[in-house]
């Protein structure tokens, strides 16, 4: 059988990486594909048992972590997590803002949304990437590194009874682009929006038949995406191979935009 070597252009060593949200699903997926492709990466999340399968699969994989907790909606949390990287593992070359929420209180037709959940779902979604990125900016600037934001299909369409989430994923789609103008030729900033992808927050989704089989049917590919599938777009834009992608959205959906 014939060997082929893989494109070096996708291969992530020595460079560190940051991934926001990265104890479970989407998250831990991405976590672990730049950590195969050679990058040492750091999983923050707010609760660190969910964090330490994941700095051990990283270190499994030959790469170096840390167990860092982080509140991204905290201004002080974050500019502390991003001094603890430089400090244990050198400046942040990579920085994925993965961490979102969408939960129950939020869902509603607008008149029904809790403003606390309002505040609660931009704060991190939204203000969480900021902040996240303005404070990874002199690590990135320092290393030629990137950003990728994670938002989702609803940061490009509406989606029903979302109103917090949907304003949130199309604030980090327009924030991908402003922060992509400003920041060349120096830093690249891209985002992926994935559509219903297979992780823990979905469960109720897949489980519910009726739910789920209408969820395929809007969707072209007929499926959920595993959370790997979000991943691998993810190191894409991060590498060399992206060299010349900065501003964009690369929709991760199975076809669910394409309608």
């Amino acid at each position: 059988m014939t060997e082929h070597a893989v494109d070096e252009r996708f291969d992530l060593t020595g460079r560190t990486a940051v991934v926001t949200g990265g104890g479970r699903g989407i998250g831990r997926a991405i976590a672990l594909g730049l950590a195969d492709a050679g990058a040492d990466v750091v999983p923050t999340a707010r609760t660190e048992s969910d964090l330490e399968p994941v700095v051990a699969g990283v270190e499994e994989r030959g790469g170096e972590s840390a167990l860092l907790t982080c509140d991204v909606a905290d201004a002080d949390d974050v500019d502390a997590l991003f001094e603890a990287v430089e400090a244990e593992l050198g400046p942040v070359d990579v920085l994925v803002n993965n961490a979102g929420i969408n939960p129950a209180n939020a869902l509603g037709t607008p008149d029904r949304v809790d403003q606390d959940a309002w505040d609660l779902v931009t704060d991190v979604n939204l203000g969480g990437a900021f902040a996240c990125a303005r404070a990874a900016a002199p690590n990135l600037e320092e290393t030629g590194g990137c950003v990728v934001n994670v938002a989702s299909v609803g940061g490009l369409v509406g989606l029903p009874r979302q109103h917090p989430y949907v304003a949130s994923k199309h604030g980090l789609v327009g924030l991908t682009k402003s922060m992509a103008i400003d920041w060349a030729p120096d830093v690249r900033v891209n985002c992926v929006a994935p559509g219903y992808v297979a992780t823990d927050l979905t469960e109720d989704l897949t489980e519910n038949e009726e739910l789920r089989a209408s969820i395929e049917e809007r969707t072209p590919l007929d499926r959920f995406a595993e959370p790997e599938e979000v991943a691998a777009p993810v190191v894409f834009l991060a590498s060399d191979a992206a060299a010349y992608v900065t501003g964009t959205t690369l929709a991760v959906d199975g076809g669910w935009t394409a309608r």
